[in-house]
C-alpha cells in the first residue's frame, strides 16, 4: 500500500513507542490536510522477539485494535488489518489468528468539506487525532495484561484544496 507524503510540503513526523511486547512507529501520511481530503494513519508494529498479539478471528481473545476519539466535522474509516498467520497453542491444542512479525495497520481520516465543517475549521491551523492502541500480547507460555496505548496526530491545516469535494 503506498501513502502519500505529499511531493514539496514538509516530511510527516512518525512517533516511536516501545512497550515490554511491541515496539510501535505510527505517523500519518500527510503532514498537511484541508477540509474534504482524506489522509491516512499508519501503526507500523513490531511485536518482540517471542511474543504475539491477536488478529481479526481470534474469538476468545482481545484483537489488537485502535479506536480514534470521535470529533465534530472528522470521519474515519474503518481499521485496515493485513493477513495474519495461525499460531498453534500446543497446550490447548488450539489454532488462533495473530500478528508475531511486523505488520502495519492503516485506518483514513477525512475533516469534512461542509459548510458547518468549513465554518469550524476556519482559522485552525492544525487537526489533532487522538486514539488508543489495545492489545492484549502473549508468548508461548504467558498471556500479559491488556495494554491501552493513547497516541496523538497532528496534521498542519490549510485552506479548501481547489477542486476538493465540497458538500452542502
Amino acid at each position: 500500500i503506498l501513502l502519500r507524503l505529499g511531493a514539496g510540503t514538509p516530511p510527516v513526523q512518525a512517533t516511536q513507542a516501545s512497550s515490554d511486547h511491541l515496539e510501535l512507529r505510527t505517523y500519518p501520511s500527510d503532514a498537511s490536510v484541508s477540509p474534504g481530503t482524506r489522509f491516512t494513519i499508519a501503526l507500523e508494529v513490531t511485536p518482540k522477539r517471542g511474543m504475539h498479539v491477536y488478529a481479526p478471528g481470534a474469538s476468545n481473545y482481545r484483537v489488537i485494535n485502535l479506536s480514534v476519539a470521535p470529533q465534530p466535522h472528522v470521519r474515519t474509516s474503518a481499521i485496515r488489518y493485513p493477513a495474519s498467520e495461525i499460531y498453534h497453542f500446543k497446550p490447548l491444542n488450539e489454532r488462533v489468528a495473530v500478528y508475531q512479525k511486523p505488520f502495519t495497520l492503516l485506518i483514513d481520516v477525512v475533516p469534512e468539506a461542509t459548510a458547518e465543517a468549513r465554518k469550524a475549521f476556519a482559522g485552525r491551523n492544525e487537526l489533532v487525532v487522538s486514539g488508543t492502541l489495545e492489545y492484549q500480547a502473549c508468548d508461548d507460555k504467558i498471556c500479559y495484561n491488556p495494554v491501552s496505548l493513547p497516541l496523538t496526530w497532528t496534521v498542519a491545516m490549510r485552506g479548501l484544496v481547489p477542486g476538493a469535494q465540497q458538500q452542502p
